[in-house]
Parts: C-alpha cells; sequence; structure tokens
C-alpha cells in the first residue's frame, strides 16, 4: 500500500512538471503564434492517441447525455483558450495559479447549482482563497487596464476549468473516460478553425482570446509545439495514473508543485519573481485548494 502511495505521488509529481513544461513552450511560441493556433495544434496531436487507444479497446458505455457531452467539450476548449491566452500575455507563474485556483469556484459551483453543502471550515477555505486571488488580481488596478483585462482572463480560465470539472463529474456515469476526453479534444481542433477562419474578418476586443490568425510555424517553432503536445498528453495520462494508485488528497497537494515549476520556468523565460502580495496569495490559493479538496475528499469516501 505505500508503496502504491509512493507511485502515486510520483506520477502527480511527474505530471505537473509535464504540464509547467506545456505552459512554458506556450509562453515561448505565443510570442509569435496565437494561442488559439496553439489551442488547435495541441488537440490535433493529442487526438491522435485517444483514436488509436479506442481502435485498440473500443469503447463502452451507456451515453444517453450527448448535450452534456458537447458542453463539456466546448467549456473545456473556452478554458484552454483563456488559459494559453492569459500565459502569453501574463506571468506563467500567475496564469498557472489562477487555474489551479479551481477548487474553490468549485466548492461556490457546488452551492449554488449542485445544493451541495459546506461546514464553516470550508467556507472559511473559499474565503481565504477568493483573498489569495485578490492579492494577485487587485495589485493589477495600479498598473493599467490592459493588465487587469488579461488578468481577467486568467480568472474566467478557474471559473471554465471548475465548470468542466462538473460536468466531467456528470458524465463519468455515463461515457468512457475516452469519450469525454475525446469530446474535449474534437471540440478543441473544431472551435479553433472557426476562430482563424473569423480572425480574419472580426476582432472584438473583449473576445481578443477567441481570435486569431494562422501562421505557419518555422523552424525550431515545430519542436516546440511537438513538445508542448507531448508534455500534455504525458501530463495527462500520469494525472489519470497518479489518482488511481495515489491517496486523492496526498496527490492533489502534490499537483499544487505545478506552480512551484511554473514560477521557475517564468524566470528563466524572462517574466519577474511574483510581488510578496503575489506570492502570499499563491500560499494562499494552494493552502485553501488542498483543504478543499481534502473535504471533498472525504465526503466522497463516507
Amino acid at each position: 500500500m505505500k508503496s502504491e502511495t509512493q507511485k502515486g505521488l510520483l506520477y502527480m509529481l511527474i505530471a505537473a512538471f509535464c504540464f509547467s513544461v506545456s505552459g512554458a513552450c506556450t509562453k515561448i511560441l505565443g510570442k509569435r503564434i496565437s494561442s488559439v493556433e496553439l489551442v488547435l495544434f495541441r488537440n490535433s496531436i493529442g487526438v491522435l492517441f485517444v483514436l488509436f487507444s479506442i481502435y485498440k479497446k473500443p469503447m463502452v458505455h451507456v451515453g444517453g447525455k450527448l448535450g452534456l457531452l458537447v458542453f463539456r467539450g466546448i467549456i473545456g476548449t473556452l478554458a484552454l483558450y483563456t488559459f494559453f491566452f492569459s500565459v502569453t500575455k501574463i506571468g506563467l507563474a500567475e496564469a498557472i495559479t489562477y487555474q489551479q485556483s479551481y477548487p474553490i469556484i468549485l466548492a461556490l459551483i457546488g452551492v449554488l447549482i449542485l445544493n451541495e453543502k459546506l461546514d464553516w471550515q470550508s467556507w472559511i477555505a473559499v474565503m481565504v482563497g477568493f483573498a489569495g486571488i485578490c492579492f494577485i488580481f487587485l495589485p493589477q488596478f495600479k498598473v493599467d487596464l490592459i493588465s487587469i483585462k488579461y488578468h481577467s482572463f486568467g480568472l474566467a480560465n478557474a471559473i471554465m476549468t471548475a465548470l468542466a470539472y462538473v460536468s466531467i463529474k456528470q458524465l463519468s456515469a455515463f461515457y468512457d473516460s475516452r469519450a469525454i476526453v475525446l469530446s474535449f479534444m474534437l471540440s478543441g481542433i473544431i472551435l479553433p478553425i472557426f476562430s482563424l477562419v473569423a480572425g480574419q474578418y472580426i476582432y472584438i476586443d473583449s473576445l481578443e482570446f477567441m481570435f486569431g490568425t494562422f501562421l505557419w510555424p518555422a523552424g525550431i517553432e515545430w519542436l516546440w509545439i511537438g513538445i508542448l503536445a507531448f508534455a500534455a498528453l504525458i501530463g495527462q495520462i500520469y494525472l489519470t495514473k497518479a489518482f488511481t494508485f495515489g491517496n486523492s488528497t496526498e496527490v492533489s497537494a502534490i499537483g499544487y508543485s505545478n506552480i512551484v515549476f511554473s514560477i521557475c520556468f517564468g524566470i528563466l523565460l524572462g517574466d519577474t519573481l511574483p510581488s510578496n502580495l503575489g506570492l502570499i496569495g499563491i500560499v494562499l490559493i494552494i493552502a485553501c485548494g488542498i483543504f478543499i479538496s481534502s473535504k471533498k475528499t472525504k465526503k466522497i469516501t463516507v
């Protein structure tokens, strides 16, 4: 049992590292290539592996929730849009932290939409977690409106990521996990194609993250695209393995090492170290995210 737990923690550490590598590649490529195009490449490569898996072992599931399956694909793609966009516009660590704050948003969605109950400890964790988000977001008001807008996309990513996780939870009882992943990847191919075509004729400032123009990658950019897609795929595989072998609470805690890796990669790529207030916010989000995840795990176990 102990060796399996250690294996789960190691797998999550590998997954967190891979996801941070994927984010770093996005930041490198985002200097010239639009974030929408990067979403297209990421899913075009990943979907081949999913289709091969389905070919080797056909899916078996109940089905019957097509609308929710389509919603999962679209909301997941929009979450990836906002994540890739924010990575290219703000610090890598901040973008990752916004994304990793989804358990806090998820707790609120559970109360407001799914009629779940939170005990007083969880409510305190949610409030402290939001304080952490504010420590990162509010200082942008002293910078400029552009900075506020870009950080707003980071917040939007946290909300959409939480909604995606809610839909996955609902779909897991009806569909093979590969069908859920496939819905996301197919949406992540179709929507970017429409976005890139529309981007030739349309530009809406408030929806900047949804439009782009297609540019053929050149030279070493193909290598970075390959690493981005491969790292994201390996990260997803090891994320699944981590929760298969390890304790969910401990695995979730290790998952936040993604932020630490991202701070390191961000500095290497020219980002400044987050401010003292920002670092406090990051710590609060990590602590509250782990606490809320552990409470949900205990509830499910019972």
